[in-house]
């Protein structure tokens, strides 16, 4: 029986499953990271069942015995340690408990160089670049990360399937997403099968008669749907590509311009669901620093200072309007004009092309079937954020909560909005959507109740792609956090900081944390909170004026914010890209490999004539001026035009 015991205890090791992570003692309990990077700052729980060693006093010790940290428990019986520099490699840290019964525990411990972390996004963006297939290149580096992170081959591929997998999907706010993206393709489909769409793209006809107003059109509906990003892409996407792909515009063309404007106008426009987040971000940061500066009004100054999400909307403007490309964009816009919309070979990431989703041909073509679903989400989108935000700011006590609409005014209508649940206000317009999309055609004997069912389910049946794609992002923006990615890249080029080259730099690591990780709100949620302090605490050193302080300051919150995006925009593990690409029904490594010049050349532009000019203290608003100009030089000398623009 010892025997078995000691085979079954050798083998839960061998897989990873008997976790280092907790060392415990009767009474006493550490627990521990399951990895740490190598030299960086690392925590340690210290609770305690009794709380009668309330005040006892502790060290801790490395394995050579040199004391790293000593204290008291709070009153609670527990402490948290913090280690500036963790032990690298394998070992165990003992902590001391002199007149405990316990005495001392060791802690088992396990470190990794830093560079490890960064392997697994550096792994996934390489794969599928290469190999134009992100399915498979997520998964592998989903594995590697999972391996490196429990420690073996084997016992990674089995956390990557009932550990990340599952939580990808079981995690509250990732099922939403995939609910209300599954339901917006079930009603995209119905769309389809009951004629409306074509009814909408002949409405269009006399409008979007040439490629030129095609794109300004799409621009300009991504402008209007400027809530919230995810509602942006899925729907402009979805209600676009018709008509696109009518006029002979490339799939990545057009989630190009959906991409390009969703998050950007989110970010900036002054009712959002973004703006809740990025005030509460700044007000926290702001009390952190000692400030009494009030956090909206610091984020309204600051919107001058957002080069990225302004310079990508003008850009994005002056490609529609001129009609010129360069780069991979030109390449598939000129094989779009020849009749082939997506490249042969390709994987659109959501399918609508097939025969359960073809009108019905003996009915008419009605506008309405595909404009009322579609008002319907808007409508319901802004209602739901509205009523969600206004209990959650009366249950907070704040008064915006009891104010009516025209007692707001603009401030305070972003307060509300912001404060209301934008997945739940999503979920429930899809359903409502869904809902009018099927009762519509039915009420007009276009569809059975049998076709209309039929219809939606082949809608969601074409976005299962995308759900996995989906899922795999959320899994690797997982061994991302577990790997401490965001906090490895912040540490490595955190140290080199000077106060007039301070946004410069942070709008830098915003770019390359977001692109690493897939998440620009995951990388505003860290940034923030340690780029507004260093703001105070290297405008305060360098002897700057008040306005200079604050001109650093403001242009330091808008870098965090520009830098998330761009990094978003460029990264083939984002949501929001994985969103956009199907949307438009686009191949996924296509739509980033077209787009990345384009986002690099706008991060580029803004990073010269926006942030390092913001830092020395000029005007944002000649530098916006200037950096417009700029872009739009670049388009005239490298840009080509494609063909027929009109």
């Amino acid at each position: 029986m010892r025997r078995l015991s000691a085979v079954f205890t050798f083998l839960l090791l061998l897989l990873g499953l008997a976790s280092p992570a907790l060392a415990q003692e009767p009474g006493i309990r550490v627990e521990s990271p399951r990895l740490h990077l190598n030299r960086l700052p690392m925590e340690l729980e210290v609770i305690a069942d009794n709380p009668t060693v309330a005040g006892l006093r502790y060290e801790l010790n490395d394995s050579a015995g040199s004391r790293l940290a000593s204290g008291v428990l709070d009153d609670d019986g527990r402490t948290t340690i913090e280690i500036p520099n963790g032990p690298p490699g394998r070992g165990k840290l003992r902590l001391v408990l002199p007149g405990s019964s316990v005495d001392a525990i060791d802690v088992p411990v396990r470190g990794i160089p830093g560079w490890l972390a960064l392997v697994p996004p550096a792994l996934a963006i390489l794969l599928a670049l290469l190999f134009r297939q992100v399915l498979p290149a997520l998964a592998i580096a989903v594995w590697v990360g999972a391996t490196i992170v429990y420690g073996g081959p084997l016992v990674g591929l089995l956390r990557w399937i009932d550990h990340y997998a599952v939580n990808a999907i079981v995690d509250r706010d990732h099922t939403r997403v995939l609910l209300f993206s599954l339901l917006l393709g079930g009603m995209v489909g119905v769309m389809l099968r009951s004629g409306g769409t074509n009814g909408l793209v002949d409405s269009l006809r006399g409008f979007a008669t040439s490629r030129r107003r095609g794109q300004l059109t799409t621009w300009g509906l991504g402008l209007f749907v400027f809530f919230d990003d995810y509602a942006n892409s899925l729907l402009v996407g979805n209600t676009m590509r018709p008509v696109t792909d009518r006029l002979r515009i490339s799939r990545e063309k057009l989630a190009f311009l959906v991409d390009s404007t969703a998050a950007p106008v989110a970010s900036i426009f002054l009712v959002s669901t973004w703006i809740g987040f990025e005030v509460s971000l700044i007000g926290d940061a702001l009390t952190t620093s000692g400030s009494d500066l009030d956090p909206y009004v610091v984020f309204l100054r600051s919107l001058p200072y957002n080069f990225y999400p302004v310079l990508a909307l003008a850009f994005g403007l002056m490609l529609c309007s001129t009609g010129r490309d360069f780069g991979p964009m030109r390449e598939a816009e000129k094989r779009a004009l020849s009749g082939h919309v997506l490249r042969e070979g390709s994987t659109p990431l959501a399918d609508f092309d097939h025969e359960d989703l073809k009108p019905v041909g003996d009915k008419p073509h009605r506008l309405w079937n595909a404009v009322v679903p579609v008002a319907s989400v808007l409508i319901v989108t802004f209602v739901s954020l509205w009523l969600s935000g206004r209990a959650g700011l009366i249950e907070n006590g704040d008064p915006d909560g009891t104010r009516t609409l025209g007692e707001l005014g603009w401030r305070g209508l972003g307060n509300v909005l912001g404060a209301g649940s934008s997945y739940d206000a999503l979920l429930y317009a899809s359903l409502s959507g869904c809902l009018v999309a099927i009762a519509l055609p039915w009420v007009q004997r276009i569809l059975s109740l049998a076709q209309a069912v039929g219809a939606w389910i082949a809608g969601v049946r074409g976005m299962m792609m995308a759900f996995v794609i989906l899922a795999l992002a959320w899994c690797i923006s997982a061994v991302c956090q577990d790997l401490h990615a965001a906090d490895y890249m912040v540490n490595i080029l955190s140290d080199r900081l000077h106060p007039g080259l301070l946004p410069a730099i942070v709008f830098m690591i915003a770019a390359a944390t977001a692109f690493a990780t897939g998440a620009a709100w995951g990388t505003m949620g860290i940034l923030i909170p340690l780029a507004v302090p260093s703001a105070f605490a290297l405008a305060q050193s360098g002897g700057y004026s008040v306005a200079g302080a604050e001109s650093i300051l403001l242009a330091t919150i808008s870098s965090v914010l520009a830098g998330a995006i761009f990094g978003d925009h460029c990264s083939p593990i984002s949501d929001t890209t994985v969103l956009s690409s199907m949307a438009s029904a686009c191949d996924h490594v296509d739509h980033v490999r077209t787009q990345m010049p384009y986002a690099m050349v706008v991060a580029g532009v803004a990073l010269v004539f926006g942030y390092i000019p913001a830092g020395l203290g000029f005007s944002p608003w000649l530098s916006l001026i200037a950096s417009a100009l700029t872009l739009f030089g670049i388009l005239r000398l490298v840009g080509r035009p494609t063909g027929t623009h009109g």
